[in-house]
């Protein structure tokens, strides 16, 4: 399996960097090797979203474009946390009765590739 470069977003703020080969959005847990430190598993219901990055040194100082068009992408969502972060993407499958989808981000140039949202951290979801 493919590597990913990822960052686990916990409901609870606090986040994890790490790589992992063994995430699937059908499974209840995944491993996870965090930068520093052995193999942790980490449980889906803490989680507020996992983000597949390019790099883990996103530039703070970035500011979000979303006049990209992504043809084949799907629906244009805009999602809104719990926490009160929202988020501007794509995706292909959203059914509130699943424990999570994936969004791609409506920016190009975002340090994501992708993105899997926990349903349960989030208040509202829209499509625009």
């Amino acid at each position: 399996m493919e590597v990913s470069k990822i960052i686990a977003r916990f409901k609870d703020g606090s986040l994890t960097k790490g790589t992992s080969n063994d995430f699937s959005p059908s499974k209840t847990s995944f491993r996870m090797k965090p930068l520093k430190g052995a193999y942790v598993s980490i449980d889906m219901n803490e989680l507020k979203a996992v983000f597949f990055v390019k790099d883990f040194h996103g530039d703070n100082l970035y500011k979000k474009e979303y006049k990209d068009v992504r043809l084949w992408d799907g629906n244009k969502i805009q999602v809104h946390f719990t926490d009160g972060e929202i988020i501007i993407g794509y995706t292909m499958h959203y059914d509130i009765g699943h424990h999570g989808f994936f969004v791609t981000p409506a920016d190009l140039q975002s340090n994501n590739k992708y993105i899997f949202i926990i349903t349960s951290a989030t208040e509202k979801v829209t499509f625009i």
